[in-house]
């Protein structure tokens, strides 16, 4: 079976419920407030999941009248949406620890707790597992910010273990409530990471240069036009989008332009799937805006020169 955003987002919301009973159950049963941090972000986790399932089922509609671009940034919302969550979730687990700490409590019944936070670790491998090649064939957002937070969930599950251990086992008092205030640091970060790429999304920016360079390479292969130049990329959830214009020989006639455009066109929607490709014919000697190297700067010349 196929791992589509959608599908990885149908087995997010199992592994959250899955994993908010076992560690309700453990949390309870041991008072810990690293698995009550625990509890809490796989909670949020489930809350994060639907609202993931919601945005890319939505991206994944085709263009409509009033979305002509398609419906792709439902997955940046989303992701933002579950930037918020974790970051809320961050706080109330610091602030619980702070507590704890000053409190002096000891957790209970550590052997409960360890047993369902290594469970839930087989849980998360397994989804995130899924999830990678989830991402590796539609390149979804929502499923790589969804992906992050259960990637945060191994680390925060081992480090209910190692405060178990420490506090109940051991005797090292105060680990409990430190490893609580570490994983809602690391929660932090990942949020912040998080909301870069949503962001980026929302505000169309530019493909990475080694992408760019990549689909610019393609392009130079092509024979029939002297320059490429006002290169603009984006990418809306799974879909990429590319325009730039080209010089075109004056002489060349509409249709010659055409077959030239149309060879071209053909040559990068098979190196780069997914991706819309506008192409605008200038002729030779055309500058549009003279003296603005963003819009007039020929993309070819350092591929060629390299």
């Amino acid at each position: 079976m196929s791992a589509t955003p959608t599908r990885a987002a149908m087995a997010s919301v199992a592994a959250a419920m899955l994993l908010g009973a076992l560690k309700g159950y453990a949390a309870w049963t041991t008072g810990s407030v690293a698995m009550l941090a625990s509890l809490a972000d796989s909670l949020l986790d489930l809350v994060a999941s639907l609202v993931t399932l919601a945005g890319v089922r939505i991206a994944a509609q085709p263009a409509d009248a009033n979305h002509r671009f398609g419906h792709g940034k439902a997955e940046a919302l989303a992701a933002l949406f579950q930037v918020v969550l974790i970051s809320v979730s961050a706080t109330f687990i610091a602030v619980r620890a702070v507590e704890r700490f000053a409190s002096g409590e000891l957790a209970a019944d550590p052997e409960a707790g360890i047993a369902v936070s290594v469970a839930a670790i087989l849980v998360t491998l397994a989804l995130t597992a899924y999830q990678a090649r989830a991402i590796a064939a539609s390149g979804s957002i929502a499923i790589r910010t969804d992906r992050l937070h259960y990637q945060s969930d191994l680390l925060l599950n081992s480090g209910v273990i190692a405060a178990l251990v420490l506090e109940s086992i051991v005797g090292l008092r105060g680990a409990d409530p430190v490893f609580g205030i570490g994983i809602a640091l690391w929660l932090l970060w990942g949020a912040w990471r998080a909301a870069s790429d949503a962001i980026g999304q929302l505000m169309d920016r530019e493909w990475p240069d080694e992408k760019r360079r990549a689909f610019v390479a393609v392009a130079a292969q092509m024979p029939g036009f002297e320059s490429l130049h006002d290169l603009r990329t984006r990418t809306s959830g799974s879909q990429d989008f590319a325009q730039f214009h080209v010089h075109i020989p004056g002489a060349m006639s509409v249709a010659e332009a055409h077959d030239v455009v149309e060879a071209l066109e053909h040559r990068l929607a098979a190196e780069f799937p997914e991706t819309e490709i506008l192409i605008h014919v200038d002729p030779v000697g055309q500058v549009d805006r003279p003296g603005d190297p963003l819009r007039e700067a020929d993309e070819l010349g350092p591929i060629k020169d390299a």
